[in-house]
């Protein structure tokens, strides 16, 4: 019997018994363990269910005079926003060769969004993934990730969006990244000697080395991408320091900026938050974003980044 369904067995057993179940007919009712048993039940009272012990007839009921109706959508809310995502991208998945290999799991979406009552057509019709800011995953990325998974190099070209330079570059691909609804490389740069990060749409020409890429060990890639705020590599040096107005601080609270960052409320109903990094770049964006519903404190040199930044937009309606 599957987990749902369980759940509405048990609803099923309380509401059409007058007196306490006891936990061993649950457990051959609803075929499954004692543990299973008493995590359903808990599981049914985080929904609400008035679901109670009573030790004198050492069994289970819904405590009398206590209306409950069993919800509809059984998930977690990250099961269901993984549902939605899934959804979501093979509805946008191009006819191709994986067409009928994608089908079967297209169906399978579909059922288990049936079992849960949900209805497929009415949830997902009701349901709108908006990407912001996507650029594409560019016409070579069916090669990047073909050399990524047969570990080959990758020489290539690359024009540098920052600086609009272009390079030959000899990679050894380490990750893919999909960041802020784009798609990224992860790579150890033969020419820089170092870890890189290339956009996948501004890789020209990239052709596949039969010589074997070499393996960047994995704490020492999370240590490189990981620990500094944004896309930008490397160690973070420094720690940002943000204070939020009272009337901004009530969404900047529930927001995650970094995985190591620290945040409180201040007696004026301010919200303070630490971030720690290394290239100011797009920290200084996403900052200047707020306007005048923030103020970095700290460190004056990011304090006068953003002055800077906002000035020079300034200047353009002056």
């Amino acid at each position: 019997m599957e987990r749902f369904h369980r759940y509405y067995a048990l609803h099923r057993i309380l509401t059409s018994r007058r007196l306490p179940v006891p936990r061993a007919v649950l457990e051959r009712e609803l075929e499954c363990s004692r543990a299973s048993v008493m995590r359903i039940i808990e599981e049914l009272r985080n929904y609400g269910a008035p679901v109670e012990y009573v030790r004198e007839a050492n069994g289970y009921r819904y405590t009398p005079g206590k209306a409950f109706e069993l919800p509809g959508i059984w998930f977690s809310p990250s099961e269901l926003e993984a549902l939605f995502v899934a959804e979501h991208l093979l509805e946008r998945a191009e006819p191709g060769l994986l067409a009928e290999t994608l089908a079967p799991l297209k169906q399978k979406l579909s059922a288990i969004l049936k079992q849960e009552h949900l209805g497929r057509g009415e949830l997902i019709r009701r349901v709108r993934i908006l990407r912001t800011g996507g650029r594409g995953a560019g016409k070579h990325f069916n090669l990047v990730v073909d050399a990524l998974t047969r570990r080959r190099r990758l020489f290539l070209t690359y024009r540098a969006r920052s600086s609009d330079e272009t390079t030959e570059r000899e990679v050894s691909p380490q990750r893919l990244v999909r960041y802020r609804d784009n798609w990224y490389l992860d790579g150890w740069c033969h020419l820089r000697k170092g870890l890189r990060t290339f956009a996948i749409e501004r890789i020209h020409d990239p052709e596949p080395r039969t010589r074997v890429a070499i393996n960047v060990p994995e704490r020492k890639l999370d240590d490189h991408f990981a620990t500094a705020y944004g896309i930008f590599a490397g160690k973070p040096d420094k720690t940002a320091v943000l204070r939020f107005t009272p009337e901004c601080a009530r969404w900047v609270a529930d927001e995650e900026w970094h995985p190591k960052q620290e945040g409180r409320f201040l007696p004026d109903g301010s919200y303070e938050l630490r971030i720690p990094y290394g290239d100011p770049r797009e920290l200084v964006m996403d900052v200047a974003r707020y306007g005048p519903r923030v103020e970095v404190t700290e460190p004056a040199e990011l304090r006068r980044a953003i002055a800077e930044y906002l000035e020079a937009a300034l200047q353009k309606y002056r």
